[in-house]
């Protein structure tokens, strides 16, 4: 276990440095090409240590959402307003973060296991484990992330590829 805890802390060290040393303008451009991806996606198209999926009205909404320590809007602690996902019948589609990814729908996470949990929250809800597409960079791409029991492993990796 600390072995597997180590190649991991190398690994996101690893992808941190490639992520940083990418330009503005080449993240920009390769996240045009992702975005377009994952707008064509079928799963997209879709109408139907604790995190929830809550449910926003639009993106005016979420912007004014207070932002974490991490710089990430999320609502206050005392809003009860807002529906959760799995309470309101479950999620399509969900689009994962992470540090790399390898092609066996492995993914690096940052360590503190919110996603993996969560997930295993929507594999014991009725509709099941929705599809999850994590969103890459080219140089995310590992040729292989070391998991154990607890990862929960993606269904796609979108990136800019030779197409």
């Amino acid at each position: 276990m600390a072995a597997l805890r180590a190649a991991k802390q190398a690994l996101r060290k690893e992808m941190k440095r490639r992520v940083a040393a990418l330009s503005d303008e080449e993240k920009r451009r390769q996240s045009r090409v992702v975005s377009q991806k994952l707008f064509r996606h079928p799963k997209y198209e879709s109408t139907c240590s604790h995190m929830d999926m809550l449910q926003l009205a639009s993106l005016q909404d979420m912007e004014t959402l207070p932002l974490t320590a991490w710089n990430i809007r999320q609502p206050a602690e005392d809003d009860n307003s807002r529906e959760e996902a799995l309470a309101a019948g479950g999620l399509d589609l969900i689009l994962m973060p992470g540090l790399g990814f390898d092609q066996m729908g492995k993914r690096l996470g940052r360590g503190k296991g919110f996603y993996d949990t969560y997930l295993e929250r929507c594999i014991r809800h009725p509709k099941g484990k929705p599809y999850t597409i994590a969103l890459a960079f080219r140089e995310q791409l590992c040729r292989e992330i070391p998991v154990d029991d607890n990862d929960v492993l993606i269904d796609e990796v979108l990136y800019e590829d030779d197409e």
